[in-house]
């Protein structure tokens, strides 16, 4: 089966090559390599290709610098989804496309459900629910949207990266307590979509993360120590909870995002606990 990858430098898309199944022929492309927003690139590299399916973990993911640049959010977001899902379509392709828990406005006291009510706060948000609906109208019953949340990996630009780095530099953080959501490690997030592709009875929104609930300082303070556990920190970093208003971002961002994953592990798919899979994460970043 030919797969293609687009956002292969991105977290999720490295992993995707790292935990490709064997049978897969993985074609993929950077947002170097190939824009989604390109209508006529994305074509012509369909015509091209002619994959069975496809991943798309191209994403503009910058929440606080997309309220400046909307458009170029809403090209990668929105417009980028609706031309794979066009494209897929017309070559007879599945689609699973990755999105986000900043379609919700995180006004909600349970778990999130796929079908709830979308409400972004932002335009980061706005721009995702936008590519949700376009894949969703332009290809049916033929697409998987995948919600996920708090993204990271042991490469790329992300929190727990964050704060290895100021921890070692300054040995005392901050961290907002009241933006609760759930910590999710790239490897799994990709073995999963792998398996939506091995398995084309999976259809429509779907929400997946590690299990449990943190805010960002219990994330933080469970990085402080399991890193000094494994030597990646010293022992003793100081974190201290905030509140929101206390750390003025442009974006507003959801003071509840917790996915409601039961559709997904019905069909057999069990998350491990986020704390596991942060120090599964750690482990590859302290052994290089």
């Amino acid at each position: 089966m030919r797969v293609l990858i687009t956002g292969a430098g991105g977290q999720v898309g490295r992993l995707l090559g790292a935990t490709c199944p064997e049978g897969i022929e993985r074609v993929a492309f950077t947002h170097a390599e190939l824009d989604i927003g390109d209508a006529d690139a994305v074509r012509r590299t369909f015509e091209h290709i002619q994959p069975a399916a496809v991943i798309n973990a191209a994403a503009y993911t910058a929440v606080d610098k997309a309220e400046s640049e909307p458009a170029r959010a809403r090209r990668i977001n929105g417009e980028g989804p609706s031309h794979l899902a066009v494209s897929a379509a017309a070559c007879g392709a599945r689609l699973i496309h990755v999105s986000t828990d900043f379609v919700f406005d995180g006004t909600a006291s349970s778990p999130y459900r796929p079908e709830a009510h979308p409400n972004p706060l932002g335009v980061y948000g706005a721009s995702s629910l936008e590519g949700e609906r376009a894949v969703l109208e332009a290809l049916p019953d033929r697409s998987v949207i995948v919600r996920t949340a708090w993204v990271y990996a042991a490469q790329g630009k992300n929190f727990v990266h964050t704060m290895l780095r100021l921890m070692r530099e300054r040995g005392a953080v901050r961290v907002v307590a009241d933006q609760v959501g759930t910590p999710t490690a790239a490897r799994p997030l990709a073995e999963v979509l792998w398996h939506m592709v091995m398995r084309p009875e999976i259809g429509a929104i779907h929400h997946w993360t590690d299990a449990g609930v943190a805010s960002w300082y219990d994330f933080a303070v469970a990085i402080a120590e399991e890193g000094a556990a494994l030597g990646l920190l010293p022992s003793g970093v100081e974190v201290t909870p905030i509140a929101t208003e206390d750390y003025r971002t442009p974006a507003r961002r959801p003071a509840y995002s917790v996915l409601d994953k039961r559709s997904l592990m019905t069909l057999g798919f069990h998350p491990a606990h986020w704390r596991q899979r942060l120090r599964d994460t750690l482990k590859e970043i302290a052994h290089g």
